[in-house]
């Protein structure tokens, strides 16, 4: 994917009544959203074999690192995407719900986690 280029959003659904999944419910993403974040994940499964393999052979400790920084930019274009979702979807809905405070503050508090990482 292109530097600065987000990842398309999961697209999600209402939550399906009675599921606890927190305060403000469950990812309900469509097929291929999912199928799109479970490719996504394979990738970076690939990428953590691959640094495996590098330290094994005992590659140059800058490529690695590179590699490093590239499984990163991966797993938070993933988060970006989630969050993205999380705000479109969940929060959203509990803002029509009359539940905006609970779902900001889980959302404020979910991007401050995504954030410290």
């Amino acid at each position: 994917m292109p530097v600065g280029k987000h990842p398309p959003a999961v697209h999600v659904g209402d939550t399906a009544a009675g599921q606890e999944h927190g305060p403000l419910g469950a990812l309900h993403a469509s097929p291929r959203a999912k199928a799109d974040l479970m490719a996504r994940l394979d990738r970076i499964e690939g990428q953590i074999r691959g640094l495996k393999r590098m330290i094994e052979s005992d590659r140059y400790c800058v490529d690695i690192l590179v590699q490093i920084a590239a499984v990163r930019a991966a797993l938070n274009q993933v988060g970006l995407s989630l969050l993205d979702a999380h705000t479109r979807g969940c929060v959203s809905n509990a803002i029509r719900q009359g539940s905006a405070d609970a779902a900001i503050d889980e959302l404020i508090e979910a991007v401050g986690r995504f954030v410290k990482s």
